[in-house]
């Protein structure tokens, strides 16, 4: 795959929810996900697919209800891409969180290798 039909593949998948799909087509197994700033729930770096995948689950598992997510078209250079990603929810915690994040997704040998939020 280029990196247009991996980044076109990956907005199309979030748009629909599906994560699981487009880490388990779209990424390589030693990916590296970066946050935008170490929280006490994630650490800053997350090395390899399986603990990329952890992440995600412990998000969900911090997430009372999704209320909306949209992902904007990708803008696609040679070997990389990026998107704007906003997300409304409510925590278990209680509080509401409407934010929007850059995403940064890097592509090697047809498969994102690293992903990197910024707030």
């Amino acid at each position: 795959m280029t990196t247009e039909q991996i980044a076109n593949s990956l907005v199309e998948l979030c748009r629909k929810g599906d994560f699981d799909t487009a880490q388990k087509e779209l990424f390589s197994d030693d990916a590296v996900s970066i946050e935008s700033h170490a929280t006490p729930a994630f650490e800053k770096e997350t090395r390899g697919l399986q603990a990329i995948k952890e992440k995600g689950e412990k998000w969900n598992s911090m997430v009372q209800e999704m209320h909306g997510i949209t992902i904007s078209d990708p803008l696609v250079g040679f070997n990389s891409f990026a998107c704007t990603m906003r997300m409304n929810v409510t925590m278990k915690d209680g509080g509401n969180m409407d934010m929007t994040e850059l995403c940064v997704y890097g592509v090697k040998d047809g498969k994102i290798v690293s992903e990197q939020f910024f707030m």
